[in-house]
């Protein structure tokens, strides 16, 4: 069983490193055409970008896979063998925060390589150390207390019931639902500072077009990015009572006013066929069959890694393995959002127009420095959104290949 599990882990890496090289090779040739879309300079950077992106996932891959293999071999059984608590629910908790502090520490220098070496070379991340400090303190105070009490009920679910996987699943659906319902009013606000929106006129637009779709809200914010990010941004936060609109400094800056409702009313477009449910009952279903899958892993399994199964080493294996699982499954999701995506500016193009949802495409793309070409492995195993390109004919605009943008 665990030669199986390494044999797919394996897969799964080369299937990963493969698709990274094919990307980068793309993105080579596809620089030496004549900028589309994006303005000459930032084409080249948007390139430079995914094709150093690109190289740093396949390091992070590499180490990834060093540190999963660590971990079959020698770190679970030594971690288990450190820990000796006789509250078992207890044991758990320090079992499974260890693993992913451990986790956390290791993989850092990623992180702040991605934050201060490549975002801040092409001109995305604005944020300081000490900003960039706070956060992580902030994120780790509020994940060792809502991460600590998640793992604690998950413990006592095990150790109570035979077919804990099933109410595993109910519970930990339960707990995602209840942090996106809080997620806009209590979270944010502990990292990001939310303004009601100041602009009336277009704050009427957008209560407008709420109102047409059938959308009620508790508000309409402005959300200070900029002091993390240049990238352009909008969203609609949280579920029932809390949904609030969230407009990024960002975007309010860059964006006319025409523009911002075009993209708004994609997002409108999503709550308008449903999609927001959609998306909740495939993430129910992939959550499923992941707690379906570790919930009746052999003990021979544990055995092979030197830990006894019990609630701390089952949830270790669950997060272990679960990427494996979501990158087997993401296909298909993908395949679906993509197919959500096209609608979703249909109905945008009617809020407004098409040719304002273009340009505010066009201008997301160009702010953002996302280069309008990728691979079509890429395209198939992790795009949640159809390419720019795809997007744009839809909305009437015009491409000669390797020439410049026409309408």
């Amino acid at each position: 069983m665990l030669e199986f599990i390494i044999l797919i882990y394996i897969l799964y890496l080369l299937i990963k490193m493969y698709a990274a090289f094919m990307e980068i090779g793309f993105v080579i040739q596809a620089r030496t055409l004549k900028a589309i879309i994006l303005s000459p300079s930032n084409y080249a950077k948007a390139a430079a970008y995914k094709i150093a992106s690109q190289k740093l996932s396949l390091v992070s891959s590499f180490f990834d896979f060093i540190l999963f293999f660590g971990w079959i071999t020698f770190g679970l059984s030594t971690l288990d063998s450190i820990i000796y608590v006789e509250n078992e629910a207890l044991r758990s908790v320090l079992f499974v925060m260890s693993f992913i502090a451990i986790n956390y520490v290791l993989l850092l220098p990623f992180d702040l390589y991605q934050t201060f070496g490549l975002d801040k070379k092409f001109g995305f991340s604005t944020i300081d150390t000490k900003t960039f400090i706070v956060d992580q303190v902030k994120s780790i105070f509020m994940f060792g207390f809502l991460g600590g009490a998640f793992f604690w009920a998950m413990s006592a679910i095990i150790m109570a019931y035979d077919y804990w996987w099933f109410y595993g699943f109910l519970f930990s659906f339960v707990v995602i639902l209840c942090i996106n319902m809080i997620y806009p009013i209590v979270i944010v606000p502990l990292f990001n500072k939310l303004t009601p929106l100041e602009d009336e006129s277009l704050k009427s637009s957008i209560e407008a077009l709420l109102k047409k779709a059938g959308l009620k809200s508790s508000g309409v914010f402005s959300l200070d990015a900029s002091k993390r990010d240049n990238r352009l941004n909008a969203y609609f936060g949280g579920l029932g009572s809390s949904k609030r609109v969230v407009l990024f400094d960002t975007l309010i800056a860059k964006l006319e006013k025409h523009e911002l409702l075009a993209v708004l009313g994609h997002e409108l477009g999503h709550f308008t066929h449903k999609d927001i449910l959609k998306n909740i009952a495939s993430s129910a279903l992939m959550l499923f069959l992941m707690f379906a899958l570790f919930g009746n892993l052999p003990v021979e399994l544990f055995d092979s890694l030197h830990v006894n199964k019990s609630a701390a080493s089952v949830m270790v294996l669950f997060l272990l393995l679960s990427p494996v699982v979501s990158f087997i499954l993401m296909p298909l999701f993908g395949l679906l959002s993509r197919y959500n995506e096209y609608r979703a500016d249909e109905y945008g193009s009617v809020c407004e127009s098409k040719e304002a949802l273009a340009s505010a495409l066009v201008k997301l793309a160009d702010e953002n420095k996302s280069f309008p070409f990728s691979h079509p492995l890429t395209i198939a195993l992790y795009f949640t959104h159809p390419p720019l390109t795809e997007r744009l004919k839809k909305l009437g605009m015009h491409f000669d290949e390797g020439e410049a943008l026409a309408h």
